[in-house]
């Protein structure tokens, strides 16, 4: 904050494209603007050009410079070319890119093939296939699944006439994951994202909605427990069993909670085996709740000393916990 805007730029231009481009879109706009006004033109429109794609999209987190070469190139030509540029290389990159005369990627020679390679092999008898073509609009999420689907450690970065155009490495897709992880964990616990450092209303936002959610639930569930009232005061037992179905309910209810967002963000649910899915979590919830009722039952009958009263405890939470699971 108390740097100059031409300390800023210089220091933007010493960066990987992806890294500056993160770099400016974190400064306020009015520093923003001064800043890219101080950064050498051919650098600007790169910034200003991934400021154009919409957050959390690969084209916000390509990097620009990627090396490619000519299909008839020869492995010792690609290493001198790499030589005699090695202050225009990236920091960081594990392939190089092999290109037809329309700048297509046709395929991908990993920096260890290279250098196995004789220096009169040619590209195109070493190269391998590209596993995956991103497009700038793909969702970060997506890119994630597909560099875990097949464990890539780099990807090309196509337009829409497949022109490669930068390339995402796995440094910048592991923070991804971590950030994806964190947002399915926090919609797990019913609270938006909300950091430690943040104030007291943004915290109180990030949970009020889905606390008086389930307050509302809660009024629905004393409002059935209302309907018996008059049983329970003939039958007090009844009031010390409750909270153990509610509770063991709501528990089988977060352990399918979880198996089914896991499930969806691996991309293991899908439309085809949704139902087969939702058949499963309620039989599971059907043979916990036979297990549970075995044990609540006993326990219920040794300790009130009423069968009825523990054949009702039992049933209360088979239908319980088949509930939570189907629900």
């Amino acid at each position: 904050e108390v740097l100059p805007a031409t300390a800023v730029a210089k220091a933007l231009a010493d960066l990987d494209s992806d890294d500056a481009a993160l770099l400016v879109d974190d400064l306020e706009e009015g520093k923003r603007e001064t800043v890219l006004a101080a950064v050498p033109d051919v650098d600007r429109a790169v910034l200003q050009e991934s400021l154009t794609f919409e957050e959390e999209t690969a084209g916000r987190l390509m990097q620009r410079e990627f090396v490619a070469a000519p299909e008839f190139w020869t492995a010792g030509q690609t290493i001198d070319h790499m030589r005699s540029t090695h202050d225009d290389l990236p920091d960081l990159f594990f392939e190089v890119y092999v290109v037809d005369p329309g700048f297509r990627p046709v395929g991908a020679v990993p920096l260890s093939n290279l250098l196995r390679a004789p220096r009169d092999a040619r590209l195109m008898d070493i190269l391998g296939p590209v596993q995956a073509l991103i497009n700038p609009d793909m969702d970060q999420e997506e890119v994630a699944f597909l560099f875990s689907k097949y464990n890539l450690i780099s990807a090309p970065v196509v337009d829409a006439g497949g022109r490669l155009k930068g390339m995402l490495t796995i440094d910048d897709i592991v923070d991804v994951i971590e950030a994806e992880n964190k947002e399915d964990m926090l919609a797990l616990a019913g609270v938006s994202d909300a950091d430690v450092s943040d104030n007291i209303a943004r915290s109180v936002r990030a949970g009020a909605p889905w606390l008086l959610l389930n307050l509302g639930t809660a009024f629905v569930a004393s409002a059935s427990i209302a309907l018996f009232q008059g049983t329970i005061e003939k039958v007090v037992a009844l009031a010390a069993v409750m909270p153990i179905v509610a509770s063991v309910g709501g528990n089988a209810g977060n352990q399918t909670l979880a198996v089914t967002v896991r499930a969806l963000a691996d991309r293991e649910m899908t439309v085809s085996n949704a139902a087969r899915a939702v058949s499963r979590e309620a039989a599971t919830g059907v043979m916990n709740g036979l297990i549970v009722a075995l044990v609540l039952g006993a326990a219920a009958s040794f300790w009130f000393h009423d069968p009825r009263l523990a054949l009702v405890s039992a049933s209360a939470v088979l239908i319980n916990l088949t509930c939570a699971g189907l629900m």
